[in-house]
């Protein structure tokens, strides 16, 4: 098992350790994987997943520790190469301070994690990170104050109108990226929650972006990635036509919008009631929507 791992991808089968809960293998993996080829940003990235994996089993001192190992780690790699210059390096710090947050959160110290998301901001808001570290200063602050402003100066379907002009209304906000398979299982549960509140005065708004690649992940211009977008939408999300599509990268840092699909619903005041990054389901997010509708 071990041998296969210099063949494949580490990270991979560190995910698929971690996922079936074999905390024990995966640790194996990496310091065998360490003895053998050393420091790399591959091995930072899994890492991290051993930090996400100790996270999500509630496993807080054993997952600040992977945390801080792995930014250990990226931070030394950072000093001969830049950020997202490399394959896993985001991966890894991201996490790394993602795992770290939340553990914090978790344990009671939330204005510590805030005060380190903060700082992590201003080392690497202006990098891939951002949206991230928005993300998790988002869950932990979003919910309860006013939603941000959408830039609506480029769009797709109905030409957007400005959030505040939508007061009165429930919003309910679906950041979705071209190549996201998760997004595109989201239309079906986003068509029957049109279907049942849209005569209630529910609107539906689809934000995504540019990621500088098109099919089959090669390379194009804003032009053509922007008429890719468009094959897409009218293809997988025919069912949501009227959604209007604000195009703007400057949407999804506001919204700390790394995950696809992010979801938020906004009351009919303009404020957040709701934020999750990942898919969700209908019976979930009807709940929600309902609850907004009693008030």
């Amino acid at each position: 098992m071990l041998a296969l791992l210099f063949f494949a991808s580490l990270v991979n089968d560190v995910r698929g350790l971690v996922v079936q809960h074999d905390f024990a293998g995966a640790e194996r993996a990496v310091r065998a994987y360490r003895a053998q080829s050393g420091a790399t940003s591959e091995l930072a990235a899994a890492l991290s997943w051993l930090a996400r994996g100790a996270l999500d089993a509630k496993r807080y001192e054993q997952a600040e520790s992977y945390a801080a190992e792995t930014r250990k780690l990226a931070l030394e790699l950072l000093g001969t190469r830049k950020l997202d210059g490399d394959r896993w390096l985001p991966t890894a710090l991201g996490a790394s301070i993602e795992v770290h947050a939340q553990a914090l959160a978790a344990r009671g110290e939330r204005p510590e994690a805030l005060a380190f998301l903060r700082q992590q901001l201003a080392l690497f808001g202006a990098t891939s990170l951002g949206e991230r570290i928005r993300k998790n200063m988002n869950l932990l602050t979003l919910e309860g104050k006013p939603a941000p402003p959408l830039e609506e100066g480029d769009w797709l379907g109905p030409r957007p109108a400005p959030l505040t002009a939508l007061r009165g209304h429930p919003v309910l906000l679906f950041f979705w990226a071209h190549w996201c398979p998760d997004c595109k299982a989201e239309a079906p549960v986003l068509a029957a929650l049109k279907k049942n509140y849209s005569a209630n005065g529910l609107v539906l708004v689809g934000p995504t972006k540019l990621y500088g690649y098109a099919a089959g992940g090669e390379e194009a211009a804003p032009a053509t990635e922007k008429q890719y977008i468009e094959q897409v939408r009218r293809r997988y999300y025919a069912a949501l036509g009227d959604m209007p599509v604000p195009l703007s990268a400057a949407n999804f840092l506001a919204y700390g919008a790394s995950t696809t699909p992010t979801l938020i619903l906004i009351d009919a005041a303009g404020v957040v009631r709701f934020y999750h990054p990942g898919a969700a389901s209908e019976p979930e997010l009807s709940a929600w929507i309902q609850a907004i509708f009693r008030e």
